[in-house]
């Protein structure tokens, strides 16, 4: 077999880490603080032999992808690069960490936890992942793809056992668990045998780091992204070496990284019942509990198994991926969507709404949506958005949903644009024998299950048998949970949040029972595209503090150390600064590459300082403290890795102050601090 074309690229999407609700929790108080990892976008492209064929998969450290950072990725891809990348060869997928920026999203139910839509963030998203897309186009080089599978264990707990249990017996009898335990790894190297890198796909929530969390990081799945990636680039600082290592998503949407399970935080029994609810203090007392001492502490130990059990797939990984490569990609109107259950029964999916107990949020993290009252009275704006709010959901969207009480019968409310997605898109790539389904959300394990087995089934049936299927989850547009009909009975937080009904699977398993069907039988160029989505023109609806300028206090400038480090430390220690701050908003306007931090360690024979660590490093973390009238302090933790070695170092912080001039135009203006030296000890 001929080689394909293979190329890789990595580039940050961070985003402003400072005073945006992160996206994930839905919980308008957990606003970004400051910085644990950065954010990156991870793009992959496969070309076949006579390059006359591209795919694309990019994995992003993200809540989730989003209709609006879609649409404008390929508007970007479009101007750069004409008919090569398109929405039918082009995967974007989320990693579905719940501590990045929010506010990227032009439906105006995302709006209301996170403060509207965000230009800053939203510009982030997208030029992160164009520059990944950009990175690895410039690196094309002949290479081969090889597959391997295998089984992580002590990572994952179904966090809805008692909807899963509504499954059927005799289906639930063919599988041992009630999570996907396995993990599927796509390995990329050059023909020289260059490493390039992998995508891994697992199913589990990256939420190890819980709603009381405001650093700006990459969860589970990007703490595995990141040992691979320092183990494989060996001597780079952390985001830098050209290995890529994306760990992405699938069909996570009742799978917990908690794996102690829930417990009531007041009183610290089990809550492990259908409701989720504890005597005292109810349901918002109920949270799950990872393996580590602390969230930071369970991120680590989740990671850590997730990055072993690849690397033991990667290192043994033998078999060969080969053959065509062809993508299939439809929109749809998800909110009328005809579905043939058999010969004489037929279904339809419904208008969006959300139900009760979505309101009520999960174990991995409870429920926030009483905004109906406070923050938002007297603004007219919001006052109309709690309007539609209380508004009651017609007859039809009742009936339709059933047995869903419905809290927001979000497929009526149109004003100031409509509130929930109608245009969804379906898609699958196939990279030889490898089909990636690519979902618009949070397939349940036992909806994942049924919709693989479907897909390979319809693949088997015409001619091509032996296909690995792979779902791909968060992909392209979000449309919540996706439960099996038999769990939505039980509306749970997932069933609540399966917005087109309790139909939403058994469309989406005909939807792409289409697009497998028409691979197999290339006749792709034959499938409708479908009806384009919109693209809102949105104004600047934000509740975001506008920027002021940043104060230092009397007789300090900015960078200036409030509070000094100590003179020694031993590995295992952490070593703290605190310095006068500024916004770090203002730096992220500024600069893409900004660095906030580095570690630096002083080289004797050159009587030089040497970059040892920097904000992206797991190590560090920088923390953002806002105070009254544009002051702030920053404060800068190094967590001294057992590698460090002994010998003299000192901590840098990097900011950008915000200045009013005479005429009244703002500018922003570089500075720095550095802390004083101080000395790692051997034990």
């Amino acid at each position: 077999a001929e080689n394909y074309l293979l190329g890789v690229g990595r580039a940050d999407c961070t985003g402003p880490v400072a005073e945006i609700p992160l996206m994930g929790y839905a919980n308008p108080d957990q606003l970004g603080g400051g910085l644990l990892m950065r954010l990156y976008s991870r793009a992959f492209i496969v070309a076949d032999p006579d390059d006359s064929r591209r795919v694309v998969f990019v994995s992003a450290d993200i809540g989730m992808v989003s209709q609006r950072v879609r649409l404008e990725v390929l508007k970007k891809l479009k101007s750069k690069y004409g008919d090569m990348y398109r929405q039918d060869n082009v995967i974007l997928s989320g990693t579905h960490t719940h501590s990045g920026p929010g506010g990227y999203f032009q439906y105006t139910l995302f709006w209301i936890t996170s403060k509207g839509l965000i230009r800053p963030s939203l510009k982030a998203i997208v030029n992160g992942i164009v520059k990944s897309i950009d990175i690895a186009h410039q690196n094309m080089r002949k290479g081969r793809l090889f597959i391997n599978k295998g089984t992580v264990e002590n990572s994952q707990i179904n966090r809805s056992p008692y909807s899963y249990l509504e499954n059927p017996a005799s289906e639930r009898s063919r599988y041992s668990s009630n999570t996907d335990k396995e993990m599927v790894m796509l390995k990329m190297v050059d023909v020289n045998g260059q490493e390039l890198g992998l995508i891994s796909w697992f199913a589990v929530h990256p939420v190890s780091m819980n709603n009381t969390n405001h650093l700006v990081n990459s969860d589970n799945m990007g703490y595995a992204s990141y040992l691979f990636e320092q183990e494989k680039n060996k001597g780079m600082l952390p985001g830098e070496g050209s290995f890529v290592a994306a760990f992405a998503s699938s069909n996570l949407g009742d799978v917990s990284p908690n794996t102690k399970g829930p417990f009531c935080a007041n009183t610290g029994e089990s809550c492990n019942n259908p409701q989720s609810t504890c005597p005292v203090g109810g349901a918002t007392m109920c949270m799950a509990v990872g393996p580590g001492n602390d969230m930071f502490d369970s991120t680590r130990i989740i990671g850590e198994n997730i990055y072993m059990k690849a690397r033991e797939l990667y290192e043994k990984a033998s078999q060969e991926v080969t053959g065509p490569l062809i993508s299939a990609h439809q929109w749809v109107n998800m909110s009328d969507v005809s579905v043939e259950l058999n010969a004489t029964h037929t279904v339809k999916t419904c208008k969006p709404a959300l139900g009760y107990s979505f309101a009520a949020g999960t174990i991995d993290g409870v429920g926030a949506f009483n905004f109906t009252q406070g923050s938002v009275e007297g603004d007219p704006f919001w006052d109309e958005i709690r309007d539609q709010l209380l508004g009651e959901p017609s007859n039809e969207t009742k009936a339709c949903h059933k047995p869903k009480p419905i809290l927001f019968s979000t497929g009526e409310m149109t004003r100031p644009h409509p509130w929930h997605p109608d245009i969804v898109d379906v898609q699958i790539v196939a990279l030889g024998s490898l089909a990636i389904i690519a979902v618009p959300g949070e397939f349940t394990t036992m909806s994942g299950r049924r919709l693989r087995e479907a897909v390979k089934r319809e693949f088997d049936s015409h001619g091509t048998p032996r296909m690995d299927v792979v779902i791909a989850g968060l992909c392209n547009v979000y449309t919540h949970y996706i439960t099996t009909y038999e769990e939505y009975q039980a509306q749970r937080y997932e069933a609540a949040s399966t917005i087109y009904g309790p139909h939403t699977l058994s469309a989406y398993i005909q939807l792409y029972r289409g697009l497998a069907r028409a691979i197999a039988t290339n006749t792709v160029q034959d499938l409708s595209p479908g009806p384009e989505p919109p693209i809102f023109n949105i104004g600047n609806f934000t509740l975001v503090p506008s920027l002021i300028a940043d104060r230092a206090p009397v007789n300090k400038t900015f960078g200036d150390v409030l509070q000094e480090v100590r003179q020694q430390y031993r590995v295992g220690e952490v070593a703290e600064v605190t310095f006068v701050g500024a916004n770090p908003r203002s730096s992220a306007e500024n600069a893409t590459e900004h660095n906030f931090l580095t570690v630096e360690k002083l080289l004797r024979t050159s009587q030089s300082w040497h970059v040892v660590d920097n904000d992206a490093s797991w190590d560090t973390r920088f923390y953002w403290t806002k105070g009254l009238l544009g002051r702030s302090n920053v404060t800068i933790e190094w967590h001294i890795p057992p590698g460090a070695e002994p010998g003299v170092y000192r901590i840098r912080y990097f900011g950008h102050y915000k200045k009013k001039l005479f005429n009244s135009r703002t500018v922003s203006i570089p500075f720095e601090g550095t802390s004083s030296v101080f000395e790692i000890t051997t034990p």
